[in-house]
């Protein structure tokens, strides 16, 4: 097994090992689809060889990573982390620490226990008082009780200014100290991770018609980017829109058929906003002629469909949240981003999904969005794999921490709610679907409403990263 690592891995393991000399606390940083989980596998079984541990334990953020720790360790340490009489330790998603009894957690007190933490940066937590109900579970059950701990992560850095469990932060700047660090561009360079090719979808003369009362207006915007900044139609009525996806999917099928030529199992990823979304962008998929499987949260047989998905031969999977962290299905090559989330965080962990190499025919990635500015920023930031200024745990004043108010994405104002370390905008403004969508604005003494249509000079910018 271990002539079969990278070069990252064995040298990751080997500071890991002489790190844990001096200190029991190991962060790592790679790119996603870089192999942290068999880097993390591998060392716990150095480690046992020693004999410096006597048990793992690992926690993942959602269950379809965990089963993936789970395989991984049990192929590499021949032995179970099912947690079940006989295995070697125990896989959970970080969810189930509150549920853990004291018995459980007085393993960490019998034995000498590696913890892994895939993904760390969703568990926030230096101290109770700006901690999350992961990262205090880390501080006040694991931090000072477990013989080893290896933090995980691909983008190491949280959507909130709070400072990640079990990380370090220099002083006075309060930069992330990571104990080691492998890029993307150096993934890239390494035949480890596929080259992205972002392709940002942008239309030159885009309509809307503004009905008030009998009076309608009619304004053209020379891009997408200027219809959000100076009208009313929000970020996912576009996404919504029949002709938004149609051009999308259009673009990213006629990528996937050219790919399939070399490499016939590659596959598409498209991310939703929600249930009625995906369906609909399912049924545009369909009348192409495209199979696609659906998968979201809601379904009880979730990591069944992916794994069907992931061994198959189906062309496309359509997700919500379900895809966009840690799950493997290395034949996918090309993704549509049709979220409404637009944080940086959730854009580099849902790239991560198509960066994964399998061999030396599929050397690029291909991803497609909206030029919405936001989005655009986050292209053409990709070549800094870990931008200063979201590394950076700043100073939080206590009565600024208004969860319920922040400044959300453009300016816009709006409530904020947290969803697994995630932050939704949720701006007050109605939203709709189709073609021509029409919506009316609330507020008015007379009713309003406003259609959107796009009109055939489309263009796209091709942002080539490496």
């Amino acid at each position: 097994m271990t002539k079969s690592l990278r070069d990252w891995q064995l040298n990751c393991i080997d500071l890991a090992l002489k790190h844990f000399i001096v200190t029991p606390h190991f962060f790592c940083q790679a790119t996603p689809g870089a192999g942290k989980t068999r880097m993390a596998a591998e060392l716990a079984s150095r480690l046992l060889d020693q004999e410096k541990i006597d048990l793992v334990l690992c926690f993942a953020p959602s269950c379809q990573v965990v089963e993936g720790f789970r395989s991984t360790f049990a192929d590499i340490l021949g032995r179970r982390l099912d947690g079940k009489i006989g295995a070697v330790g125990a896989a959970l998603t970080y969810q189930a620490m509150e549920h853990r009894d004291e018995g459980f957690w007085q393993l960490l007190d019998d034995y000498r226990v590696l913890v892994v933490f895939d993904e760390i940066h969703h568990c926030a937590g230096h101290d109770p008082l700006f901690s999350n109900a992961w990262g205090h579970q880390i501080l006040h059950r694991i931090q000072d009780r477990a013989a080893f701990t290896l933090a995980l992560s691909g983008t190491p850095w949280r959507s909130d200014d709070r400072a990640i469990a079990l990380a370090r932060y220099s002083t006075p700047e309060g930069h992330l100290i990571c104990d080691y660090r492998y890029g993307l561009k150096e993934a890239i360079a390494d035949g480890v991770c596929r080259s992205p090719r972002i392709i940002l979808l942008d239309n030159e003369k885009v309509k809307l018609t503004e009905e008030l009362g009998p009076d309608k207006t009619v304004r053209l915007f020379p891009s997408i980017a200027k219809l959000l900044g100076e009208s009313p139609v929000t970020y996912e009525e576009l996404l919504r829109h029949d002709e938004v996806i149609d051009h999308l999917l259009d673009l990213a099928c006629s990528k996937l058929d050219e790919l399939r030529q070399i490499k016939p199992d590659a596959a598409g990823l498209v991310v939703a906003t929600d249930i009625e979304h995906a369906q609909q962008i399912a049924q545009a998929l369909s009348a192409r002629g495209e199979g696609c499987h659906i998968v979201t949260n809601k379904i009880p047989d979730a990591q069944q469909v992916i794994n069907a998905f992931r061994q198959g031969a189906c062309r496309w999977i359509v997700a919500i949240g379900m895809i966009s962290e840690g799950t493997d299905i290395p034949r996918l090559q090309v993704c549509c981003h049709l979220s409404r989330i637009r944080t940086e965080l959730h854009y580099r962990q849902v790239l991560g999904r198509v960066l994964r190499r399998t061999g030396e025919l599929d050397e690029r990635a291909w991803f497609f969005m909206l030029a919405e500015q936001a989005l655009r920023g986050f292209a053409e930031r990709i070549a800094n794999d870990l931008p200063d200024d979201l590394a950076v745990l700043s100073a939080i004043q206590i009565h600024t921490l208004n969860p319920e108010k922040k400044r959300g994405v453009m300016g816009t104002a709006g409530n904020i709610k947290e969803i697994d370390g995630e932050f939704e905008i949720d701006t007050g403004q109605p939203t709709g679907s189709g073609a021509a969508t029409v919506i009316s604005l609330p507020g008015f003494a007379t009713e309003s409403s406003y259609q959107v249509s796009f009109s055939q000079h489309y263009r796209e910018q091709l942002l080539a990263c490496f």
